[in-house]
């Protein structure tokens, strides 16, 4: 069954960094945008970022400058560099793939089981 399997999250104190990880597992990746996500508790799931098949990113305001989409398609893994990391930042991280970028969250599919951030001193 294809998914992705998301990894790197972890408690780090505030300014901080993480590199969240996004291998994909029985697919190939290259032939796909792949979004990140996040969701804080209580809260609904919003975009972070994507990046196209031809690595075009796309960063959420929230995050710009502090936040990096990657992709290593001879890795079959995508990234997420978080660096100066916020309390508000601390939610669960997932990821997914559409054949392109869009906004409509409902489009993205593979949805992994999401790695946990938490941003706290």
């Amino acid at each position: 069954q294809p998914h992705f399997v998301e990894s790197g999250g972890g408690l780090v104190q505030p300014g901080g960094s993480l590199r969240l990880s996004c291998a994909a597992s029985e697919f190939n990746l290259e032939h796909y945008a792949i979004g990140w996500f996040r969701q804080a508790p209580g809260t609904e799931r919003l975009k972070v970022g994507c990046i196209d098949t031809d690595n075009t990113p796309e960063i959420a305001d929230s995050v710009k400058g502090r936040f990096i989409i990657s992709r290593d398609n001879a890795e079959n893994t995508a990234f997420l560099e978080m660096n100066d990391l916020k309390p508000e930042d601390t939610a669960v991280y997932y990821c997914a793939k559409y054949v392109r970028c869009v906004r409509t969250l409902e489009l993205y599919e593979f949805w992994g089981q999401g790695t946990q951030v938490t941003v706290s001193s």
